[in-house]
């Protein structure tokens, strides 16, 4: 389930670090399973990078424009 930018700009920066570190520890069991040939489904692994980079850019956007105002 891809989620759409306007939804993580809805959330708080606490609800998007949570959500982050979900998506990391997700990743790295992908990529375990990955590695032992146990993965399945190979798309989420494109998913979950994506929605990490999608998080990633609207955190430092916002933190951007703090600074920008300071």
């Amino acid at each position: 389930m891809a989620t759409k930018v306007s939804d993580l700009r809805a959330k708080t920066d606490d609800q998007l670090k949570d959500r982050l570190l979900e998506l990391k520890k997700e990743q790295f069991n992908l990529r375990f399973q990955r590695a032992s040939g146990q993965l399945e489904n190979t798309a989420r692994v494109r998913t979950v990078r994506r929605e990490i980079a999608a998080i990633k850019t609207v955190l430092g956007q916002r933190t951007r424009v703090v600074a920008g105002a300071a």
